[in-house]
């Protein structure tokens, strides 16, 4: 059993797939928070923490991958860090976007060639934090 950690510790209430505050999915869309959606929740992380969701694909016949993403990072991460968002196929980041301290970015079109990849393949987002 996995233990509870930052990205684990409210699954369902604040984190994983929910209904996250001051966002509404689109028709056919499911949103999935890797973090906590409530403000002024405090966890200890470091450069290279990250939470992810994947899923195996067939990618034959399959050029882009995309993703849309709304990124909110508290204002209390500090100076010099940013939360960054990629797509990852077999665990490489193909495509990514960053938000620092304090700010909101929608990324509309976050998207991956994978027009080269055949077969069963793990398709991802991850959220992780780095050092810019």
């Amino acid at each position: 059993m996995a233990s509870l950690d930052a990205f684990r510790s409210r699954l369902g209430v604040g984190q994983g797939r929910i209904s996250p505050q001051g966002v509404e999915p689109t028709a056919g869309t499911y949103l999935f928070v890797l973090g906590d959606d409530e403000p002024g929740r405090w966890f200890d992380l470091a450069p290279g923490d990250r939470a992810e969701v994947v899923q195996e694909i067939d990618l034959t016949a399959v050029d882009l991958v995309r993703a849309y993403l709304h990124l909110r990072v508290p204002a209390s991460l500090p100076p010099g860090y940013a939360w960054e968002a990629s797509l990852i196929v077999d665990g490489e980041k193909l495509a990514r976007a960053s938000c620092g301290p304090g700010r909101s970015r929608t990324i509309t079109d976050l998207a991956a060639n994978v027009s080269k990849q055949i077969g069963i393949h793990t398709i991802g987002i991850r959220l992780q934090l780095v050092s810019r």
